[in-house]
């Protein structure tokens, strides 16, 4: 499992976990909400401080938005 899958994946479910719209989340974190959606499909990694603003947004570490998935196969969040 490369890091670019778990960091799609980890954004995806850890947004909808916090019931947050592609479209809020781009708020918070000021991106664009075509920006979001291109990395929950993997289509972008984002850069160190792009990630870090996201899961400021988020309410999580850092670190949560890269770490392996626990429990199952990460893969992209969406097709």
């Amino acid at each position: 499992m490369a890091l670019a899958d778990n960091v799609s994946h980890n954004i995806f479910t850890t947004r909808q976990a916090k019931n947050l719209s592609q479209a809020a989340l781009a708020k918070k974190s000021k991106i664009s909400v075509s920006y979001v959606s291109m990395l929950e499909r993997g289509m972008r990694v984002p850069p160190l401080e792009t990630l870090e603003t996201i899961a400021k947004a988020l309410g999580v570490p850092p670190l949560d938005l890269i770490q392996k998935p626990a429990g199952k196969a990460a893969g992209r969040a969406r097709k």
